[in-house]
């Protein structure tokens, strides 16, 4: 049987908050506890909202944690860079694949115009491309590429995909409905997240993604990547997300709980990992642990489905 892979894939915009630890936490125990391994990478691909000091301090969290990785981070690996701004290179290989068999177009929609268009939305709430530019002449082509440098979308086909999430169950997601001609690279040359992490999994060889259930909606177009590249694709496995007591969604914007403000109140990392353990429905109640001693009580059996309220209450206990 294949040695399990999973990966810590943090986007540098922001310090990491009690959201992202949870999911990485799960992630952690799901390859640790099949005796498997972490590969930690960078996900910097849009370099103007990414900072090295947010690279930095997420190593330094995971590590204070408990939560080490078998390659990437400073250590390096067989399979560097890890850093997605230094991976350009292996995005443009497979992306010259699919423009050489014709599966992708220019696209000269500003932003403007695509929110002006009468698209429906995609079953994530993102705008569902109208296909303005999917049928452009060669000459018109050559034309508004004088004034302006396109996007590259997918052509997708009348396809539905389907897959069994290993937490959430079967999925299916008709692709002209469900997402639409998809970015693969943006008019300022930075390549799509969708083409990335595709690219990046397959080819460092990750075998288990575990991450947030916002990103559900997005697994059946990079499964279709995966298909057209010829890549084997990973098990999903898809975790619920970490809400506010407003209703919303942790996040790095808001800078909902924090790192930095974590570390000012507890003292050490084993009472952070109890409370993230019993948000996980892995103890009956908050107490201090280590990541390695929830290793023999982790079980998917365990962890909800529903997305789960940081309540007022839960924070008082800790004086948070």
């Amino acid at each position: 049987m294949a040695r399990v892979v999973g990966r810590f894939a943090p986007t540098p915009s922001g310090y990491l908050h009690l959201g992202n630890l949870f999911c990485s936490l799960i992630a952690w125990l799901a390859a640790k506890s099949q005796g498997g391994d972490i590969i930690l990478r960078n996900e910097d691909l849009d370099r103007e909202r990414t900072r090295q000091e947010y690279v930095l301090q997420a190593r330094r969290d995971l590590d204070a944690l408990g939560l080490f990785w078998d390659q990437g981070g400073e250590e390096g690996g067989p399979h560097a860079p890890y850093d997605q701004s230094q991976r350009f290179a292996f995005y443009r290989a497979q992306l010259a694949q699919l423009e050489a068999r014709g599966l992708c177009y220019p696209c000269f929609c500003s932003r403007a115009q695509l929110h002006a268009a009468s698209a429906p939305h995609a079953s994530d709430g993102e705008l569902l491309y109208s296909g303005a530019c999917r049928d452009l002449t060669p000459a018109q082509v050559a034309e508004k590429s004088r004034t302006r440098s396109p996007a590259l979308r997918l052509r997708v086909p009348e396809e539905t995909i389907a897959f069994t999430d290993l937490h959430y169950g079967p999925q299916a997601q008709h692709l002209p409905t469900g997402c639409g001609d998809f970015i693969l690279r943006r008019s300022d040359g930075v390549y799509a997240y969708q083409l990335a992490v595709v690219v990046d999994d397959a080819l460092m060889g990750i075998t288990e993604i575990v991450r947030g259930c916002d990103l559900l909606s997005s697994t059946p177009q990079q499964l279709y990547l995966y298909q057209l590249l010829g890549f084997t694709p990973p098990a999903f496995i898809h975790v619920p997300l970490l809400m506010a007591a407003d209703g919303r969604r942790l996040s790095k914007r808001d800078r909902d709980l924090d790192l930095g403000f974590l570390r000012q109140h507890f003292a050490s990392p084993q009472p952070l990992i109890g409370l993230l353990a019993f948000l996980a429905g892995l103890l009956p109640a908050p107490e201090p642990v280590s990541a390695k001693e929830l290793l023999p009580l982790f079980s998917w059996q365990k962890v909800p489905h529903n997305n789960i309220i940081v309540s007022e209450k839960l924070l008082n206990l800790f004086k948070l």
